[in-house]
């Protein structure tokens, strides 16, 4: 392992972002499964995310995705299999499809940020506390701040 006088390369530092969200997220897939959730992926969550707790069409998602209205409906047709949205007519505008997150939805996330905590707190045991909060300091601050919200757009997976 490299010590602090020895330089990486740039293109590692998105490799180990990149490593660390995936140990974190499959970790979390794989403890949804133990828990009942064996379907649920990645962009399920973040879908879900975006939606909002009072739903929005699905060209809304799509914008908050930054995806297609396409590919947004094929999310919601998944989403929907799963029991995790149900659609219905918009109150404003009947042409439009309104989704809305179920109460399997809604156990969803309240299910992976019970398990986020959980592996945050196994984090900082292994890292220790202090070291465990100024890594998300320090990538709050190279983030710019920027905070991902359901009314903002958020990755596309």
């Amino acid at each position: 392992m490299p010590g602090m006088d020895d330089q990486r390369p740039g293109f590692a530092l998105p490799l180990l972002l990149l490593a660390a969200f995936h140990a974190l997220v499959d970790e979390l897939h794989e403890r949804l499964v133990a828990v009942g959730h064996p379907d649920a992926r990645p962009a399920h969550g973040f879908a879900l995310q975006a939606i909002g707790p009072v739903g929005v069409t699905t060209s809304e998602l799509g914008r908050r995705l930054g995806v297609t209205k396409q590919a947004a409906a094929k999310t919601v047709a998944a989403l929907e299999r799963l029991g995790y949205v149900a659609t219905g007519p918009a109150p404003a505008d009947g042409r439009a499809h309104l989704v809305r997150r179920t109460a399997r939805g809604e156990e969803l996330l309240a299910l992976s940020a019970e398990i986020f905590a959980a592996l945050r707190a196994e984090w900082a045991a292994r890292l220790g506390e202090r070291r465990m909060a100024q890594i998300e300091d320090d990538l709050d601050r190279i983030g710019g701040g920027r905070r991902l919200s359901s009314g903002g757009q958020m990755p596309a997976w």
